[in-house]
This record gives C-alpha cells, structure tokens and sequence, in this order.
C-alpha cells in the first residue's frame, strides 16, 4: 500500500487507486501512511466538475446494475470520528437512484443485538442484487471499539472471553474473511474505505463543530473523550486492516485531511468497481421483441 499521486486529470482517471488498497496479509502502518494527499482538483469548480463526472457515471452504472440483476455492491465505510464518513456519502452517492441505494450506520448494538452472533444485526441488511447497500460503520466495530473498550465484550455474554482475548480478535477476523468471501461467491462486490484522518485534523474539525453554530449538533463529547484512545484505535485498525483486506473484498485506505480529494478518491473507488463487473444491458430474445411490437401496435390502435 502506498501513495503514487495523480495521474491524468481526467474523470475517467483521476488516480490509481490500486496505490490505495491494503494487499492480503500486508502488514499496516498508518503512522508512515499519509492523511494528506497531493490535491486531484485544482480549484473548487474543477473539484465540482469531476464529482460531478463521477456522480453521473455512478448514476449509469447503478442503472445497469439493476437492470443486470447478477450482482449487489457493498461498500463499508469506516473512520475515526469527522473524518468525512456522512459527506463522502451524501455528495459521492447524490446522483444514484435512492431505490438502488440504501445506506444503513450502525451505533452501540442494543439488548436484543447482543443476544446474537455479532454479524447477525449487520446480516439483515445486506444489499439485494441490483443494489447498492452502504454501511457506515458495520460489524468491524467488533474488531474496532470493541477491542479498544475490552470492557465491552464482557456484555456480549459469550463463553470463555476474559481466558483469551487475542484468540477472539483472530476468530472474529476469520468469521469476517469467510462471510466476505460466502458474499463474494452469491454476487456481493464488497469495498472498504477506511478513511485515513490525522489527530490534528480531527481536533480542527471538532473546534469547527464548537465554533459554528450551524455545526453544533454534530458535536458530542463523546467523541472528544475518544482522542484519549487514539493509539489504541490506530493499533486496532492497523491489526483489522491487514487481516481482513483479500482480494475479493479489499480495503482502501483513502487520505481523508482534504475531504473533496478524499470524495473524489472514493468516488473513483466506487466507479472503478462497478466498471470491473462487466455489465451488460439486458438484450430482447426476438420472442419478446416479436411481443413488445404486437403490443405497441395495439396501443397505437
């Protein structure tokens, strides 16, 4: 994984975002990976020109999509606090048709959550074939938050946890790697954005949060509170990463200090993967074109 700047400057290739993706079993380090990269746009209007591009092709190809039926897209979004998860959605999914799309975010499981397995509440909403189905966060907070705050597996009520902890965090990766590649096998095309924000940045955005009034409801101390575990959560990322990114559902560490860069990357991610699914618009057998000129010409009558 690395960073090799921009290419052409065109919609169709802006960056190669294979500098971006984590290889299977590669060992991850987010202190030498960089938040900032070099800018794609080079001004405002040429970053709303190129999402723009972006938005209209992932318009056409979600239309395919649909009509294919062969495949679903999932794509799973996963960050440390402001680090852009809600905007990347918005802006990069605001052309597709909101019946192909459907974007779920996952909190704190509730009661009757913990009272399954911990891919089951995530399970149920897998997106159907000729989807698009987007997680904002997802099961990977087991191997997330949970292993920052041990504590919290304590409330799963599962056997024997407090013997071995670091075997649970391997079984719970196992368990992912093999739902993504059962997901993988029915028509799933699972990508992982995580996106890469540095601690300066992240407490810019929060005094932006304090400092606006028209940001204040995105503030919670709550995630203020979480700064004090940075490393460990950069640790429990870097573990996740490394083990969990294959090549039939890879991750991308996308460069997020720059929030339209970081749109446009993901964007470019997104457009990169339905391409690689071959469409094809479904053709009329001639029995059925035979049929539709039958039937037009008795609504012409």
């Amino acid at each position: 994984m690395g960073f090799t700047g921009p290419g052409s400057m065109t919609s169709n290739s802006l960056l190669d975002t294979e500098a971006l993706r984590v290889r299977k079993g590669e060992t991850v380090r987010l202190d030498r990976t960089p938040t900032l990269a070099p800018p794609i746009y080079g001004s405002t209007q040429d970053y709303q020109d190129l999402l723009a591009s972006h938005v209209s092709e992932l318009s056409a190809l979600q239309q395919r999509l649909y009509a294919s039926d062969r495949f679903s897209v999932l794509l799973i979004f996963q960050a440390m606090d402001a680090a852009g998860k809600d905007g990347a959605i918005r802006h990069v999914m605001s052309g597709v048709n909101p019946q192909g799309c459907q974007v779920f975010s996952f909190k704190h499981p509730s009661v009757a959550e913990l009272q399954h397995d911990f891919l089951w509440r995530t399970t149920r909403d897998l997106p159907e074939r000729g989807r698009i189905g987007i997680f904002n966060r997802s099961y990977y907070e087991e191997v997330l938050i949970v292993r920052v705050h041990a504590e919290l597996l304590d409330g799963e009520g599962l056997p024997g946890v407090s013997a071995d902890r670091p075997k649970v965090w391997r079984d719970r990766m196992r368990s992912i790697r093999n739902l993504e590649r059962h997901l993988h096998a029915n028509g799933t095309r699972i990508v992982k954005i995580y996106l890469h924000l540095s601690k300066d940045e992240q407490r810019r955005r929060f005094l932006q949060r304090i400092d606006e009034p028209q940001k204040n409801w995105k503030f919670s101390r709550q995630d203020v509170e979480e700064r004090r575990f940075w490393d460990g959560y950069m640790r429990a990322y870097e573990a996740c990463l490394g083990a969990t990114s294959t090549k039939h559902a890879p991750w991308y560490v996308v460069p997020a200090d720059d929030k339209p860069n970081a749109r446009l990357l993901v964007s470019q991610i997104l457009v990169d993967t339905l391409k690689s699914l071959k469409m094809d618009t479904p053709t009329l057998s001639p029995q059925r074109a035979a049929e539709l000129l039958a039937i037009r010409k008795d609504l012409l009558k």
